[in-house]
């Protein structure tokens, strides 16, 4: 769960997307890159057309490769990070921020853990000295711990355990479909793991991740460049680098049965269910292709699925999914992931009903090459939500992608190069896309069941 305070302010509504246009079409985003002696890596990205700066800080450390006996620690420890700094007590990077009239939020993903504040442009040096402050020593207490994880068992309570369709499918489905306990365990976290994080632990993990040889800053807004490299320098250069671990092997194998599962909902008043498939290799060529069909099956009003499932016959309101699914989108994550989709449906209908229809749509991908309308309005719909993403404010897309773009593959300039990767997707190669990621050997199954009498409680 994201950990969010709002405060409102008229330059929000100035939401925009700041780019140059390039001779070949498309938008060419500014990018600046640079790493500190310590490791820090900063990425600036200038954009002057309301009065505001984004300033967000990625740890590439998320609850993927949090320890076996300590799982939900890397949400834990998104937590601790606002109960205070060396120069900052409890909660009062928040009352900063909100101070100043800013925006701020955090969040856990599979491959990394984050914090932006969104502030007017002339703060940018009050938001830079205060999360240095906390990057350089957080306030690690008991008191502090005890608060937090009381917080988040609370939190998987009210939001999972006793909650209709508690973590379906975005919690349930990765456990089911993947091999691997790194990309398979509870990342939400088993309460007893919850409520066994020592004091020691959280200083450990503090003390190997958040370094700044673990981490990436980014910049974008109206600000001077120079101005900024300025103050990153000051506030930032002077923090120890700390030698990182070997990251654990990732590795999913090749999925070559289908596999079905079932889970009863004591709380729901309909069924539902959910597939996926696992996805090809980041920034593949199979990879792009993954996102152009994501866009022909699921995404918009005219999606094949949608269609065939809501439209045609009527067994739901509403299929929704993606790369990714509720944890974010195909670019800000660096390891195994699934394409996947799920639904509410009528207590009337089998779910082997509904797989049998997924099918059916999912093999007309396969059998031959998509026609030219069907591919052109695809890369039209991935455009129209790209640059929308890009254009955010609150929520800022643009430092997403360049934060997790430098975390990964040292390399944010690829920024640029999603549009051109997406114009060269063709029918044949979704074909071959369809044929070997598509393949029912590859699918995973999870039908949530209702426990007897709900359906007819609800009806």
């Amino acid at each position: 769960m994201r950990f969010f305070v709002v405060v409102l302010l008229a330059a929000l509504l100035l939401t925009s997307l700041s780019c140059s246009r390039r001779p070949e079409g498309g938008f060419q985003v500014p990018v600046t890159y640079d790493k500190l002696d310590n490791g820090l890596k900063v990425v600036l990205s200038p954009d002057h057309t309301s009065p505001l700066v984004t300033v967000g800080v990625y740890y590439n450390i998320g609850f993927r490769i949090e320890p076996k006996d300590r799982t939900g620690f890397a949400h834990l420890f998104e937590h601790m990070m606002f109960q205070g700094s060396r120069s900052l007590g409890k909660m009062e990077f928040i009352r900063l921020v909100q101070g100043i009239g800013g925006v701020l939020n955090g969040s856990t993903r599979f491959d990394f853990t984050n914090y932006y504040e969104v502030v007017p442009s002339h703060k940018l040096e009050t938001v830079l000295w205060a999360e240095a402050d906390r990057m350089r020593g957080l306030a690690i207490t008991q008191e502090n711990l005890t608060n937090q994880q009381g917080v988040v068992t609370n939190e998987v309570k009210v939001n999972v355990l006793n909650q209709p369709y508690g973590g379906f499918p975005w919690l349930e489905m990765p456990q089911r479909a993947n091999s691997n306990w790194y990309n398979a365990h509870n990342f939400y976290g088993e309460l007893g793991d919850l409520q066994a994080a020592t004091l020691a632990d959280v200083q450990k993990f503090f003390a190997t991740y958040y370094a700044p040889n673990n981490a990436v800053l980014v910049i974008i807004g109206d600000f001077d460049a120079a101005d900024a490299k300025t103050f990153v320098k000051k506030y930032f250069a002077d923090i120890p680098a700390v030698e990182q671990p070997a990251k654990p092997d990732l590795t999913e194998p090749r999925q070559e049965q289908r596999k079905n599962f079932t889970k009863e909902d004591p709380l729901a008043n309909r069924p539902a269910l959910a597939f996926a498939y696992h996805m090809p290799p980041r920034k593949s060529p199979e990879f792009y292709a993954m996102g152009l069909i994501d866009m022909i099956l699921l995404q918009g009003d005219d999606a094949l699925l949608r269609e065939a499932l809501v439209q045609k016959r009527g067994w739901t309101t509403e299929v929704s999914g993606g790369i990714n699914q509720d944890l974010g989108d195909m670019f800000d994550y660096n390891g195994p992931m699934l394409w996947s989709g799920s639904l509410i449906h009528d207590s009337n209908v089998r779910p082997d009903s509904i797989v049998a229809v997924i099918d059916s749509v999912v093999e007309t991908l396969r059998a031959r090459p998509v026609d030219s309308e069907t591919i052109q309005r695809a890369k039209v719909k991935f455009r129209s939500w790209y640059y929308s993403d890009l254009g955010q404010v609150v929520n800022p897309g643009k430092v997403d992608y360049l934060a997790c773009f430098a975390l990964f593959d040292d390399d944010p300039e690829l920024i640029n190069s999603i549009e051109p990767r997406m114009n060269e997707v063709t029918p044949e190669l979704i074909q071959r896309t369809a044929q070997e990621y598509l393949r029912p050997t590859n699918q995973t199954i999870l039908a949530l069941t209702l426990k007897p009498g709900s359906g007819k409680e609800a009806k």
